[in-house]
């Protein structure tokens, strides 16, 4: 593996970049791993001079999570405990982070004002030590002791775990990171002679087997997602009660009686096949309830990974047919409370959006639950996603882009006030298109220039665009109600006016941008574009800078000027009151 990063670290990307192998591993960690675009991995690093002992923030907000990672570039054998103190060093500061913040390099003090926001979003925090080498049995003892502190303390300010991932585990989740395009998981598991039992139930194949930890975390797909298809839930991370308990437990004197506490994780596959040496062979696994309990167990791993005697029940299931595997899926999640937002794939609201809107497009699919694969007849194009599609309705009709990104608030506060019966199906493919056209701009190529800050903010910004363009349609209209995504989008077509409303619009982000920023610093104060675009105030510069845009057009472009506006002509039919979510 360490022969892999020093070839991979080589390259102009790493080189022209990243001053040093130890940055270059940090980036090749976030670029591998995480799949971050070269853009967010350059925004992420914070290695260098009065970095605090921070190498990289990443904040996840998918996952409402904040990875700060610290790494160690070593060519030997083993490595002390003092990344372990820095680590812990870090943790004791951030409950005062503007302290933090005082005497560091201005890309951590920005990145830390990132860090700020998140939290008051109840964000946790993972911290993550990386190293191409391996511990020293001085410096393991002080990890999983820190992972016990953090596992029991009542922190005031935020939850915290400790991931490490040394020269093996590094080898072990790149290789999962690299199938991750993949979502189909095939694998070999070890089991223990003596503990597993082999039988036949209702004409399925079943494997009970009293499963090593150890064994466990070996499994591809646990920390990117991927084994957890067809659960009805994601992690709920640390934070929920139950995994704070599964933690004190690997982490305790009672971890050996683990097997004893747990309820057990299933799993299912389309095949199952014994092999020699007690291992078996699984075709499509995945886990349907346990996805909290392994994300769990992974976190733990420095503790459990040499540990024979700690072990989990472990259910196998070969279930070749969908719906009964959807069946099993729902029916075996009890361990932890199922959040609403986790179920709402089976509202009848969303049932009635599917059903109205593949009857619409044949050809087309609406994938309601997480990991759903498109199938392979149907066209990519005319294909939607319920957690996108709350994103788009929540900047499009509620024009609120600046909380679009929130899956949480979405799904649970305002699922009621987003999800409405008499939605189109032609406006849910009229928004699903215009952000396909705006996310094939947001690339490293930045073919319309965008600012490239905005490049570093994929997870929001789209979203501020989505709304722009309703806000354009609206302001040529001289109306400050919601215009229908559908019409919007025949008018466009129509008029031969897409590539021209995305341009504008794209013009428009970035004088947003920068009259913003140049007002915020003249009255003295930092501006931080990430909560900046998590403001109110980014909505009002961009709604700002659209309007000063249509009123000068026609003294700057008058021809242009009035293919606008005669091709965005909207009726008074065609535009809905504002749905609130304040």
């Amino acid at each position: 593996m360490l022969n892999k990063i020093q070839n991979d670290i080589k390259s102009t990307f790493y080189e022209q970049n990243f001053p040093n192998d130890g940055q270059r591993f940090v980036a090749w960690y976030l670029k591998n791993i995480y799949h971050l675009s070269d853009v967010l991995v350059k925004d992420s690093v914070t290695d260098g001079q009065k970095d605090k002992q921070i190498d990289a923030v990443y904040i996840d907000d998918d996952n409402e999570k904040i990875h700060i990672i610290q790494g160690k570039f070593y060519t030997g054998d083993s490595v002390n405990g003092e990344p372990v103190r820095e680590v812990i060093t870090v943790h004791s500061k951030l409950a005062d982070i503007k302290t933090l913040q005082q005497d560091c390099n201005a890309k951590l003090a920005a990145k830390l004002s990132e860090v700020s926001q998140a939290l008051k979003d109840n964000y946790s925090i993972s911290y993550e030590l990386i190293t191409t080498s391996k511990f020293t049995e001085d410096a393991q003892n002080d990890i999983v002791a820190f992972q016990k502190q953090l596992a029991e303390e009542d922190n005031p300010h935020f939850d915290a775990e400790l991931t490490v991932v040394d020269k093996d585990m590094l080898k072990i989740i790149f290789e999962r990171a690299a199938e991750s395009d993949n979502p189909t998981i095939n694998c070999e598991i070890q089991l223990t002679a003596g503990k597993y039992l082999v039988t036949n139930i209702a004409n399925s194949k079943v494997i009970i087997s009293a499963l090593p930890l150890k064994e466990c975390i070996k499994i591809p797909g646990i920390k990117e997602g991927t084994l957890f298809q067809k659960n009805v839930r994601q992690s709920l991370d640390i934070s929920n009660v139950v995994n704070k308990k599964i933690k004190q437990t690997l982490l305790g004197d009672k971890c050996n009686d683990f097997f004893f506490f747990h309820n057990g994780i299933t799993g299912i596959c389309k095949s199952i096949e014994v092999l020699e040496g007690d291992k078996i062979s699984l075709k499509e696994l995945s886990v349907v309830n346990g996805c909290q309990s392994l994300n769990t167990i992974l976190s733990c791993s420095e503790s459990i990974k040499n540990n024979d005697e700690t072990f989990v029940l472990f259910r196998f299931y070969e279930i070749p047919q969908r719906d009964r595997a959807d069946s099993i899926s729902i029916n075996t999640n009890t361990q932890s409370a199922v959040k609403a937002r986790d179920l709402r794939s089976n509202d009848k609201r969303v049932l009635r959006l599917k059903l109205a809107y593949e009857n619409k497009y044949p050809n087309g699919y609406f994938a309601t639950k997480r990991g759903e694969q498109i199938p392979a007849d149907k066209d990519k194009n005319y294909a939607v996603d319920l957690s996108n599609l709350g994103k788009y309705l929540m900047a499009w009709y509620s024009q609120r882009p600046n909380i679009s990104y929130g899956e949480k608030k979405i799904f649970d506060v305002y699922f009621n006030t987003l999800f409405k019966p008499d939605f189109l199906p032609e406006d849910i493919f009229a928004m699903e298109f215009w952000m396909q056209k705006i996310q094939a701009i947001w690339t490293d190529e930045n073919p319309l220039g965008l600012n490239p800050t905005y490049l570093t903010m994929k997870a929001y910004a789209p979203y501020h665009f989505l709304y722009a363009v309703s806000a354009l349609f609206a302001r040529e209209n001289g109306h400050s109600d919601v215009p229908s995504p559908s019409k919007c989008y025949e008018l466009a077509i129509k008029n031969n006016l897409v590539d021209t409303i995305i341009g504008i619009c794209a013009n428009c982000m970035n004088t947003a941008f920068d009259s913003d920023k140049t007002t915020i610093e003249g009255n003295g104060d930092v501006f931080i574009p990430q909560n900046w675009i998590k403001n109110k105030r980014s909505i009002n510069a961009v709604q700002a800078a659209i309007t000063n845009y249509v009123n000068f057009l026609p003294t700057m472009n008058k021809q242009m000027a009035d293919s606008l506006k005669n091709g965005t002509k909207l009726e008074l039919v065609d535009f809905s009151y504002r749905l609130q979510a304040d």
